[in-house]
């Protein structure tokens, strides 16, 4: 069956250039619809995690939102974070974020490569009697992350400062798409709390990342195209390659 229409639950990216060839290459419909909201938690929420910021030396960041999610609950709850916490960032453009809040210069701020890995290769034997507090959002999967602070033995806690929040979806006429595009759980969550009795039909997946994949199969549902992969590093490549064998 020749592909004609895919729905990707994403904004609209800023760079549209990879699927705009996709629509005049194979000549598809492409259309983003974001499935969920990030939004931080009030404090009120966080407290009921019954922890103490003051209580940790070191912060692990991986995402911006969670970044500003942290630095509101500390001005809500009056927080000062002390000018000797050290801020371990997956990715440099995470600890550049960090610019927002604090004063870059004057903090000990250290970022990997984006791996989980890269980030204990950071802490390395220098850092490694620092208390970490490892700042989430209630739909990431830290477990990789976590494994490797227990393997080393490290003291660490994970809590939660952002949350997704579903979407309004009834005005998408699902069943009116070849393929769906999913990235993350919280895309599945929202899809069953706008659609209770949503059976697939005639729809394919398409799935980005191993969070999504193990969703899906707890769902149910089955996976028509993964990625990444060594041949498509992105979804846009995917569904080229794709599209190229079924249109």
């Amino acid at each position: 069956m020749a592909i004609k229409k895919i729905l990707i639950s994403q904004e609209t990216p800023m760079n549209k250039a990879p699927y705009d060839s996709l629509v005049e290459k194979f000549g598809v419909q492409i259309d983003f619809k974001p499935f969920f909201l990030i939004e931080p938690l009030t404090s009120r929420e966080f407290r009921t995690q019954r922890l103490n910021i003051l209580d940790f030396t070191a912060i692990v960041f991986s995402a911006r939102h969670t970044i500003d999610a942290f630095f509101r609950i500390c001005d809500e709850l009056r927080i000062k974070v002390p000018e000797t916490m050290k801020y371990f960032c997956t990715t440099e453009a995470v600890a550049m974020y960090l610019q927002k809040h604090i004063v870059f210069r004057k903090r000990k701020i250290f970022y990997g490569n984006g791996t989980p890995s890269s980030v204990i290769d950071l802490i390395g034997p220098k850092h490694k009697d620092e208390k970490f507090l490892i700042a989430t959002s209630d739909s990431s999967n830290v477990d990789t992350l976590t494994r490797l602070f227990q393997a080393q033995g490290l003291d660490y806690t994970t809590s939660v400062f952002v949350k997704s929040v579903p979407q309004d979806l009834k005005d998408v006429d699902l069943e009116s798409y070849d393929l769906v595009v999913f990235y993350n759980p919280a895309d599945l969550k929202s899809l069953y709390a706008n659609f209770p009795e949503f059976k697939p039909g005639n729809a394919r997946f398409v799935t980005f990342g191993k969070q999504i994949v193990k969703a899906m199969e707890e769902a149910g549902l089955p996976v028509e195209i993964q990625a990444p992969t060594p041949e498509a590093p992105s979804v846009a490549r995917a569904l080229e390659l794709y599209l190229g064998s079924h249109n």
